[in-house]
């Protein structure tokens, strides 16, 4: 069920009143809904570069592995930065239980990331099978993370703008 779908409760009405436009925006689009890709992304490229590892035992995937799991940790902080500015300067948002899932969800995840770049810089033994499990707990996370998100702009239209012509 919907957090806005009950139209009978006083207090939903009241949340789903509440502005959910984005705040932090380029001419209005929202940067988190930009920037949170990158993340996702490298964080796909780690699990498939310990995967390629696991199958090959090429040196390039460790490489390639270490370079992916640290832009996954940057991209996925400054992703959130974004995203708790959002959800600290926006009452509208703050008001939905989805977003907070979603935070909580993206801190995990970017511990995750920050983690698997950590072992992988100080050991590369550590890939198999360490690395690899972080990468696939992040890989979850990851899904988690996105599903509340998307709840969030498909289910209560957070960050959307709606034009005023057809």
């Amino acid at each position: 069920m919907s957090e806005t779908g009950d139209s009978s409760s006083p207090v939903l009405q009241k949340i789903a009143e509440q502005d959910v436009t984005s705040t932090v925006a380029v001419a209005g689009h929202p940067l988190h809904a930009m920037t949170v890709h990158f993340p996702i992304a490298f964080v796909i490229a780690t699990l498939g570069s310990d995967v390629f590892f696991w199958w090959s035992a090429d040196p390039f995937w460790v490489r390639t592995g270490i370079w992916a799991s640290g832009a996954a940790f940057i991209g996925g902080v400054a992703a959130g930065l974004i995203g708790t500015a959002e959800l600290l300067l926006v009452p509208g948002i703050r008001a939905r239980v989805a977003s907070w899932t979603h935070a909580v969800a993206a801190m995990m995840l970017i511990a995750l990331c920050g983690l698997n770049w950590g072992v992988r810089l100080a050991d590369e033994n550590l890939i198999l099978p360490n690395g690899l499990l972080i990468s696939m707990l992040a890989a979850v996370f990851t899904g988690f993370a996105g599903w509340h998100g998307g709840k969030l702009v498909f289910d209560h239209g957070v960050g959307l703008m709606i034009s005023e012509k057809e």
